[in-house]
C-alpha cells in the first residue's frame, strides 16, 4: 500500500494516447477483465499476474470507482504469483524415493521411466503443498496529466507491467528519464548544454531511453 502511504520509489512513464471519453467505465471494464485470478488447480505452476485493488490484494473487483479513482488519480497493484518448489529440497526427497524404489525391487538403479515417474508424482505432490510467491507492485495513474508510476525499480516486474497495463488499456507506457524534467527548464537545461555534461536533442526530438525515473 506505498502508493497511498508513506514515499514511492518509483518508475515514471508516460501514457501514450489519449483516454475515451467514457473513461471511467472503460477502466472499470478492462480492470476487471484483467484482474488477478486463481489458478484452476492447486498444483498450477506457471506464473499469474492480474490487477487488485491497492488497499489489499484480495480485493480483485473495480465496480465501484470510489476504492480505486481519487478524483484524476486512478490507484492499482499488480499482482504476481509464482509457485516455486525448493531445489535441494527436492532433489534430497527425490533421491530418498529413488532408495527406496531400488530396495522394493531389489534393484541398483531406478530405470530412467521410472525416475521421470517419481519427479512427476514428487513435483505434484509438493506443488499441492506449496503457497505461491507472490508479489505485489503499486500503481498510480494520472489520468490528466497523462503519467503513470510504477512503485519498482525491478527490470523484470516493470517489463511485466507495460505489458500488462498494454493489454489491458492499449496504450504503450514510455519511460521518463531525467532529461525529461531538466528540458521542461529552460534555464537549467541551457546551463548543461553551454557545459557540454548532456546532449538535451534527444528529448527535444520525443526519443527516450530505458531508464526508469526515481521520484
Amino acid at each position: 500500500m506505498g502508493a497511498l502511504k508513506g514515499g514511492l520509489s518509483a518508475r515514471r512513464y508516460q501514457v501514450m494516447g489519449d483516454l475515451p471519453a467514457n473513461f471511467q467505465d472503460d477502466a472499470i471494464a478492462k480492470l476487471n477483465q484483467n484482474a488477478f485470478r486463481d489458478a484452476l488447480t492447486a498444483v498450477h505452476k506457471e506464473e499469474r499476474l492480474g490487477w487488485v485493488q491497492v488497499h489489499n490484494l484480495l480485493d480483485t473487483e473495480f465496480d465501484d470507482i470510489n476504492v480505486w479513482l481519487y478524483q484524476q488519480f486512478a490507484t492499482f497493484s499488480m499482482r504476481v504469483d509464482k509457485k516455486v518448489i525448493p531445489a535441494t529440497l527436492f532433489r534430497a526427497m527425490l533421491q530418498k524415493r529413488q532408495q527406496i524404489w531400488c530396495k522394493a525391487n531389489n534393484r541398483e538403479r531406478v530405470p530412467f521411466t521410472v525416475k521421470a515417474e517419481l519427479k512427476e508424482a514428487l513435483e505434484l505432490e509438493l506443488l499441492e503443498k506449496t503457497l505461491p510467491r507472490v508479489t505485489i507492485v503499486d500503481v498510480v495513474w494520472n489520468t490528466t496529466e497523462g503519467w503513470v508510476l510504477f512503485n519498482s525499480h525491478s527490470a523484470a516486474q516493470s517489463d511485466r507491467f507495460r505489458k500488462l497495463f498494454h493489454r489491458t488499456f492499449g496504450y504503450i507506457l514510455q519511460p521518463f528519464t531525467p532529461l525529461d524534467f531538466v528540458a521542461d527548464l529552460p534555464e537549467v537545461a541551457a546551463r548543461l548544454l553551454s557545459s557540454g555534461s548532456t546532449d538535451l536533442r534527444s528529448v527535444s526530438e520525443g526519443e527516450h531511453h530505458e531508464t526508469g525515473a526515481d521520484t
